[in-house]
C-alpha cells in the first residue's frame, strides 16, 4: 500500500487538522495606494489617459474594492492622478461605500439612465473626450462596447497592458499569503489520501476536502476541487460521470483554497494499493518533468522556455512530441494570485521574461487517455535568483507525501 495512504476514517483524519491562519494579515491600504501609483505612472508612460475598471479582481487589486460583474456596469474610472471614481447604480451606494477601501467619488446612474453615458461625461468633464482609455481586459463585452458608443471619439484599448504588467509582479505581502494558503491546501492534500477507502465516491471526497480546508482556515471551505480515480484521471479537468476508488486506481486530485482573496492550487497523483510498474515509470517521467521545468525558471528566460524544457523531457522518455498523447497535451504552467489563471502563461508561445515576483504552476501533466493520468502540480515564484517552491514536490510514488 502506499505510504500515507488509506487507513484512516474521515473523523479520524479530519481531527488531525487545525486552524493555520495565526498571524496572517489582509493586503492593507498602504498597498493598494501602491498599485494605483504604480498603474498612474505606466499610464503615463503610455500616453494613456484614464484605465476602466471592471467589478472583479481587478477593481479589488488596484482598490480593495470587493464586487462581483453583473448585468448592470459598476466599476471605476483611473486617471493619470487622483483617485479613483466609482460608477456604480445610484440605489447601490450606501453598499458600494461599504465595501470602499481606497476611498473615491460614486458617480451614480439611475435604472432607465445610461452607464455608458455617465462614463462619457465623467471623461469629458477631465477633458478626455476624444482621450486614449483603456478597458480592464476582463470586462463584459457589453460594458466596453456601451462606452465606445457612448464616447465615438474615444481611443480604447487592451487594459491588461496596465493590469496585467502590475498584478503578475507580486509583492512580499502577496507572496505570504500565497504561501499560507498553500501551506494549508497540502494539509488537506495529507488528510484527505489519510482517509482513502475502495469503494469511496468522488463526492464523499470532495466534501471531506471542503470541510477539511474550513478546519485549516478558509471560510469559503475549497475554491475548486477535481476528484478522479483510474482511467478518470487521464482526463486534465474530470469527466462527465466520475467513478468510485478502487484497488490499483491512479489518483488524481486537484484542489484549492481562498485566503484573504489569494489562492492555492496543487495536485497530487498516487496509487491506491501498490503501484504496478508502468504506473511508477509514469509518474517517475512527471516529476522528472516537473523538476526539469522549475530549473528551466532563470530570471531574464522566456516563459516559453520553461514549457519547452519540460517537453524536452517527456520526449526524451518516449511521450509526445508536442501535445501528442501519451504526453501533455497542454501548457505547463499559468500564473496565479487573485484568479486561478494569471498571466504570463508558461506555453511555448508566451515569450514573456521571467521576472522577480512572478508565479506559477508547473504542472506538465501526462495522460494516457483512457488509462490513467499523472499530474504533478507544485508553484514557485521568482525571487531575485531564480525560482523558489511554495511546496515541495511529492517525494516518491510510493512515499508521495514523505511520511
Amino acid at each position: 500500500m502506499t505510504i500515507g495512504v488509506g487507513g484512516k476514517t474521515a473523523e479520524q483524519a479530519l481531527a488531525i487538522l487545525s486552524d493555520m491562519t495565526a498571524g496572517v494579515k489582509p493586503i492593507g491600504l498602504d498597498e493598494f495606494e501602491a498599485r494605483i501609483a504604480k498603474a498612474q505612472s505606466l499610464m503615463a508612460d503610455r500616453g494613456l489617459d484614464a484605465l476602466y475598471l471592471h467589478a472583479g479582481t481587478s477593481l479589488y487589486y488596484f482598490t480593495g474594492m470587493r464586487w462581483k460583474s453583473s448585468e448592470r456596469m459598476v466599476g471605476a474610472l483611473l486617471y493619470r492622478d487622483g483617485p479613483p471614481v466609482f460608477i456604480a447604480p445610484a440605489f447601490e451606494e450606501g453598499t458600494l461605500l461599504q465595501f470602499m477601501t481606497v476611498k473615491g467619488e460614486v458617480a451614480g446612474w439611475q435604472e432607465h439612465e445610461s452607464p455608458y453615458a455617465l462614463t462619457a461625461k465623467l471623461l469629458s468633464a477631465r477633458g478626455i473626450a476624444g482621450g486614449k482609455i483603456s478597458i480592464d481586459e476582463a470586462t463584459p463585452f457589453f460594458v466596453s462596447d456601451g462606452i465606445a458608443k457612448a464616447a465615438p471619439d474615444l481611443t480604447l484599448s487592451n487594459g491588461a497592458s496596465i493590469t496585467a504588467a502590475c498584478r503578475m509582479i507580486k509583492s512580499r505581502a502577496e507572496l505570504d499569503l500565497m504561501q499560507r494558503a498553500k501551506d494549508m491546501t497540502i494539509a488537506v492534500h495529507k488528510a484527505t489520501a489519510s482517509m482513502l477507502r475502495e469503494g469511496i465516491t468522488t463526492t464523499e471526497v470532495g466534501q471531506f476536502i471542503d470541510a477539511a480546508h474550513r478546519k485549516v482556515g478558509a471560510p469559503g471551505g475549497s475554491f475548486f476541487k477535481i476528484i478522479l480515480f483510474g482511467p478518470d484521471s487521464s482526463f486534465p479537468h474530470g469527466v462527465k460521470s466520475p467513478k468510485p476508488l478502487e484497488e490499483g486506481d491512479m489518483v488524481l486530485i486537484d484542489t484549492g483554497c481562498n485566503l484573504h482573496d489569494y489562492l492555492s492550487d496543487i495536485t497530487r497523483s498516487y496509487v491506491f494499493g501498490a503501484p504496478s510498474d508502468k504506473q511508477r515509470s509514469v509518474w517517475e517521467a512527471e516529476k522528472a518533468a516537473q523538476i526539469r521545468a522549475f530549473n528551466a525558471a532563470q530570471i531574464g528566460a522566456p516563459c516559453a522556455a520553461v514549457d519547452l524544457a519540460a517537453r524536452a523531457e517527456l520526449d526524451a522518455r518516449g511521450f509526445g512530441p508536442g501535445y501528442k498523447t501519451p504526453g501533455l497535451p497542454h501548457r505547463t504552467g499559468h500564473g496565479i494570485g487573485l484568479d486561478i489563471h494569471e498571466w504570463p502563461y508558461l506555453n511555448w508561445g508566451d515569450q514573456t521574461p521571467l521576472a522577480p515576483g512572478m508565479c506559477f504552476s508547473n504542472e506538465p501533466m501526462i495522460c494516457l487517455y483512457g488509462e490513467f493520468g499523472v499530474r504533478l502540480e507544485d508553484h514557485f515564484y521568482m525571487d531575485n535568483n531564480g525560482p523558489v517552491w511554495f511546496t515541495q514536490p511529492s517525494k516518491s510514488i510510493d512515499d508521495p507525501f514523505g511520511v
